[in-house]
Order: C-alpha cells, then sequence, then structure tokens
C-alpha cells in the first residue's frame, strides 16, 4: 500500500497556488526557498504530474495542479478539523479579515461583537474593500480569510450563501421613473453593476450611471437622498429603503452568490470558529430582511 501523501507538501503547494511565488510561500510557511522547491518537486515525482508552470516571476496552475489545489484544500480542512475535535485549548490569536463594505453597515457591528462576547480571546483585524481589491490583497497575503462576492473574476472560494439582488430606492424617492434611468453603483469591475447593466439591457431599458463608488456608503447615500436606483444584496438592505420590481418596470436580478476564501494555513481553531459564526451572521441578516 502506498504511503499517504505528505500533509507538510500539500500546504506548501497550496500557499504556492494561492500567492502565486516561491519566495512569497516561503515566507509563509517558515521555510526557505530552497527547502519549499524541493517539497514541489517532491510532490511532482510522487504523483508523476508537473503541478507549477514557471513562467519568470510568474507561476500557475497546470491542469493537474488545479485538480490537486482542490483537494489538497479539502484534505487540509479535515485535518483542522480532527486537530480541533480532540483539542481542548482555549482558542486565541488574531485573525486578519476583509470584508466589502456593503455587509460593514447593517452585519458587520453585530457579527463583531456578538463574536468578541463568545470568543473573548480571538483579536479580529477587519479592513472593508470592494471585493475586488480583498481577492488582490489576500494574493499578497495580507488576509486569513475574506467574505468577497463571487463573479468579479475566475476567484475560487467556499460560497456561504446565495442572496437575491434588489433594486433599492428611498423611502421618498422617485428616481426610478426618470428617463434614462439613474443608477448607482460600483466600479466596471463590479459585479453587481454588471448584473443590472445587463438586465436593463436586455430589457431596453435607457440607463445612465449616475454615481460610481466602490465605497458601499457613498452609493447608499445617493439612494436614499432620491438621487439614483441601487442595486444591493438582501443583506445589505436596511428597513428605511424600498424594494423595486416589475411592478415598477424594473427586471429581475441575477442572485449574488457571497463567498468566504481563506488562507492555506487558515482551516482549523480560531478561523473555523469565525467562518461558522459569519455563516450564522448572514442567515439571520437574511431572516430578518424577510
Amino acid at each position: 500500500m502506498a504511503n499517504p501523501l505528505d500533509l507538510d507538501q500539500l500546504r506548501t503547494f497550496a500557499v504556492i497556488a494561492d500567492c502565486g511565488s516561491f519566495t512569497e510561500a516561503a515566507r509563509r510557511v517558515f521555510k526557505t526557498q530552497s527547502a519549499v522547491s524541493m517539497q514541489i518537486k517532491r510532490l511532482e515525482e510522487r504523483l508523476g504530474e508537473e503541478l507549477l508552470v514557471r513562467d519568470g516571476r510568474s507561476i500557475s496552475l497546470t491542469r493537474a495542479g488545479d485538480a490537486l489545489y482542490h483537494h489538497a484544500r479539502r484534505m487540509l480542512e479535515i485535518n483542522a478539523e480532527i486537530e480541533d475535535l480532540f483539542s481542548s485549548d482555549v482558542l486565541s490569536g488574531t485573525i486578519r479579515i476583509g470584508i466589502p463594505d456593503d455587509y460593514a453597515v447593517k452585519v458587520l457591528p453585530i457579527l463583531l461583537s456578538s463574536f468578541q462576547q463568545t470568543h473573548p480571546k480571538i483579536l479580529v483585524d477587519v479592513k472593508c474593500k470592494s471585493s475586488e481589491e480583498l481577492i488582490s490583497d489576500m494574493q499578497q497575503g495580507d488576509y486569513d480569510l475574506i467574505v468577497f462576492t463571487q463573479g468579479t473574476n475566475h476567484e475560487t472560494g467556499e460560497i456561504l450563501r446565495t442572496e437575491p439582488l434588489s433594486w433599492v430606492i428611498g423611502p421618498n424617492s422617485d428616481a426610478h421613473k426618470q428617463d434614462p434611468l439613474p443608477i448607482a453603483c460600483g466600479n466596471k469591475q463590479c459585479c453587481w453593476r454588471s448584473n443590472a447593466e445587463s438586465a436593463l439591457r436586455d430589457a431596453n431599458i435607457n440607463y445612465r450611471v449616475a454615481y460610481t463608488s466602490s465605497n458601499a456608503t457613498a452609493i447608499t447615500s445617493a439612494v436614499m437622498a432620491g438621487l439614483a436606483v441601487g442595486v444591493l444584496a438582501e443583506s445589505s438592505i436596511t428597513p428605511d429603503m424600498r424594494r423595486l420590481g416589475l411592478e415598477d418596470g424594473l427586471p429581475p436580478l441575477k442572485a449574488a452568490d457571497i463567498a468566504i476564501r481563506r488562507a492555506a494555513n487558515a482551516y482549523g481553531g480560531i478561523y473555523s470558529a469565525l467562518v461558522a459564526h459569519i455563516k450564522a451572521e448572514l442567515d439571520q441578516a437574511m431572516e430578518d430582511a424577510a
């Protein structure tokens, strides 16, 4: 019977796949670059497949490497779950998390306050940015976990939930009656914006992008001031906003997939505790919005 795969080699491989650099991976796994290179060489020899393509400073996954990446992640997660199962240690430490500011106003304060109450020895360092920025910064090693909206790129991540997207206006606004329709949205890379624009074009509705910002608070302010129609996920809609639909002349929108992505070392212990808490808070936000 063949010996089991080396979990440490799989972890190193996953870190390289995450950051695209042997040098950066060596720093993250606390090894020399030559040791990291040797681990990958031995892993490739064991599997009989080339896993990484090296083109100058750029590193990408081969087809075999892409298949291994997803399985390696599962093995790292299962290993961490087993360690947690038999651990009696009090959870403590610091987690660096990134989250879109779409969720900062409504979900984030509740999430952090309740998490700190149940896990007082875990410090959470939070930064709010757009999904596009979070994905880029994650590759640079700036976060242990990020919550983001899938659809921006061909990114990977664990789907936390799928939420309806809605057209929204302020309580006294009639912005949806204007022609062309003024919309407030993110930049051109924002998948919510692409969703909205595609729906409007398919419905032959004239529109103009009246307000653009990667800051959700700025978009919300424009919507609440009656200056434009916004597009928000269910858990980001506040009680004083009004949803619009077919009866208001606006087409349906595709749902938004909210996902979480972890660094290759962010499994088990404090990370699993925070992921479970985020899932619970998003579920609660959805119930409250219903």
